[in-house]
C-alpha cells in the first residue's frame, strides 16, 4: 500500500507529462503538510484555551507574530533554496545541486543557533514593545524563550522540507509533518493536562515535536543518493551559490519581515481593545491559518513547477501550468469559504468556552472569508514569479499592501469606530483592514502579472532552450 502511494505521489519530475496531473500529485501531499503544520499552533491554542483559559489563550496568540519575526531568516533561506533546488533538479544539474543543498544545510544550522541565543534574551523585550495585558505578558515571553530553545528543529524542518519540495517530493515531508504533529498533541495533552506545565507545555511539545521532523528531513536527504550528494566534500559553503540563494530567498524573507512587524502594529492595536479581542484573534486567526493553507500551497506548488520547467527550457508548459493551478486554487478557496460561513460557530468554540469571545469571532471569519478567493488568484501568480527568479516583485507588492495601505486603515478604522462600548476602536478594525489589503494585493499582483518586467527574465532561458 505505501509502495503504490509512494508511487502516486513521490518525487515528481513536473517536465513531462500533463501539468495538471503532476501538480495534483505533487500538491495534494503538500496541502496535508502544511494543513498538519498548522496544528502545531492550533493544538497549542485549543490546548490553553480549553485547560488554562483565556489570559493564556492570549498569551500563545501575542507570542505569534513576534516568533514570525525573529524567523524571517528561516523564511529566505528556505525560498531561495527550494527555487535553486527546483531549477537544478529540472536542469539535471546533479553537481550543482548538491553543493546548494550542502550550502543549504550549513547556512540553516549556523542560522539556527544565533537564532536561539538571540531570540531567547531580546524575547522580554519584544514582548514588552506589544504592550500586552499585565497578566498576559509573563505566558507570552515564557513561550517565546521556550519556543527559541529548540529552533534549530524548526529551522530545519521548514528549510530542508522546502528543498525537498523543490526536488518534487512533496510526500517525505508529510509523512514527517504527521508523526511530528501526532506527537505534539499527545505532548500538548500530557504536559499541560497532565502535569500543569500551562503555557510552558504546549512551547516543550512543540520544540520535541518539530526536532523530530527537522532530523528527518535531513535524514531522507542524505539517503537520496540516486538524485543529490549529502557528504563531506558538499557540507560546506560554496560562496557562488550561498550569494545566489540569498539573492533569491533575501526578498521572501523582507516580505516574511514586513508581514510580521505590520502583524506586530496590528497586535499592539489588538492588545488596546482588551484580552477578549486578542483571545478572539488568537481563534479567528488559527482558522485562518487553515484557511490559508490551500493558497499557500499552490502558491509553493507554482514556483516549484516553475522552476522545474524554467530549468528544462519547458517554457511551453509554463502557461498552461499556471492555468491549471488557477483552477485548483480557486475552486479550493470557494469550497472553503462556504464551509467557514457555515460552520464559523463551531470552529471559533473549539477554542474558547467564553460566548462573547465566540460571537466576535463569528465576525471576524465573516469579514475575512472572500478575501481567501483574492488571495487564491495573488499566490498561484507571485508563486510563477518566484519560480523564474523574480522575487523583487512579490516584496513590493507585499510592502505596498501591507504597511502603506493596510496599517492606515486598520488604525483610522478603529479611531473612526470608537464609542463607550468600545473606547479604543471597534474589533472590526482588525478583520476589516486585511480583507481590503489582500483585495488590493490580488489586482496589483494581477496588473504586474500582465504587464511586469518580470517577463524579461524568461527572456534568457528562451535563447537556452
Amino acid at each position: 500500500m505505501m509502495q503504490k502511494i509512494k508511487q502516486a505521489f513521490g518525487v515528481q519530475d513536473m517536465t513531462v507529462g500533463r501539468p495538471m496531473d503532476s501538480l495534483v500529485r505533487f500538491s495534494i501531499p503538500l496541502l496535508l503538510g502544511n494543513l498538519a503544520q498548522q496544528l502545531y499552533n492550533t493544538v497549542d491554542s485549543i490546548v490553553v484555551g480549553k485547560y488554562v483559559g483565556d489570559t493564556a489563550l492570549a498569551a500563545v496568540g501575542t507570542a505569534g507574530p513576534i516568533l514570525n519575526l525573529l524567523i524571517v531568516l528561516f523564511m529566505g533561506i528556505s525560498t531561495g533554496a527550494s527555487i535553486l533546488s527546483a531549477q537544478y533538479f529540472g536542469a539535471k544539474d546533479r553537481v550543482r545541486l548538491s553543493q546548494a543543498v550542502g550550502s543549504t544545510i550549513v547556512l540553516t544550522i549556523a542560522s539556527g543557533l544565533v537564532m536561539t541565543v538571540v531570540g531567547y534574551f531580546v524575547s522580554p523585550w519584544l514582548v514588552a514593545m506589544v504592550t500586552p495585558p499585565p497578566e498576559v505578558a509573563p505566558g507570552a515571553t515564557a513561550y517565546l524563550q521556550i519556543i527559541f530553545i529548540g529552533i534549530l528543529g524548526c529551522g530545519m524542518y521548514n528549510i530542508l522540507s522546502g528543498v525537498l519540495r523543490g526536488l518534487g517530493d512533496s510526500l517525505n515531508p508529510l509523512i514527517y509533518l504527521v508523526i511530528a504533529s501526532l506527537m505534539n498533541i499527545v505532548l500538548d495533552l500530557y504536559f499541560v493536562r497532565d502535569l500543569g506545565m500551562g503555557v510552558a507545555g504546549v512551547a516543550w511539545a512543540t520544540i520535541i515535536a518539530q526536532a523530530v521532523s527537522g532530523a528527518l528531513c535531513l535524514i531522507r536527504l542524505v539517503r537520496m543518493r540516486d538524485t543529490v550528494d549529502v557528504n563531506r566534500q558538499t557540507l560546506r559553503l560554496n560562496g557562488q551559490l550561498c550569494a545566489r540563494l540569498t539573492a533569491l530567498g533575501l526578498p521572501a524573507g523582507v516580505t516574511q519581515a514586513i508581514f510580521s512587524l505590520s502583524a506586530i502594529v496590528v497586535q499592539s492595536l489588538t492588545n488596546s481593545l482588551g484580552t477578549a479581542v486578542i483571545a478572539t484573534n488568537v481563534a479567528v486567526m488559527r482558522v485562518d491559518g487553515f484557511a490559508m493553507m490551500p493558497n499557500f500551497t499552490f502558491g509553493t506548488a507554482s514556483t516549484t513547477y516553475t522552476g522545474q520547467n524554467i530549468g528544462a527550457g519547458r517554457l511551453d508548459r509554463i502557461r498552461t501550468g499556471t492555468g491549471d493551478l488557477m483552477k485548483l486554487a480557486l475552486g479550493v478557496a470557494g469550497a472553503l469559504v462556504l464551509c467557514i460561513l457555515l460552520l464559523g460557530g463551531q470552529l471559533i468554540s473549539l477554542f474558547t468556552n467564553t460566548q462573547t469571545v465566540i460571537e466576535m469571532g463569528i465576525r471576524g471569519l465573516r469579514w475575512l472569508a472572500f478575501g481567501y478567493l483574492a488571495f487564491a488568484v495573488s499566490q498561484v501568480l507571485q508563486g510563477v514569479m518566484r519560480g523564474v527568479g523574480e522575487t523583487m516583485t512579490p516584496m513590493w507588492i507585499s510592502i505596498v499592501c501591507t504597511v502603506l495601505l493596510r496599517l492606515p486603515i486598520a488604525y483610522l478604522w478603529a479611531y473612526l469606530t470608537r464609542s463607550p462600548a468600545w473606547p479604543n476602536g471597534h474589533p472590526d478594525s482588525i478583520f476589516a483592514s486585511l480583507l481590503v489589503s489582500w483585495t488590493l494585493n490580488m489586482l496589483i499582483t494581477l496588473a504586474c502579472f500582465r504587464f511586469g518586467r518580470w517577463r524579461k527574465k524568461l527572456e534568457p532561458q528562451a535563447t537556452k532552450a
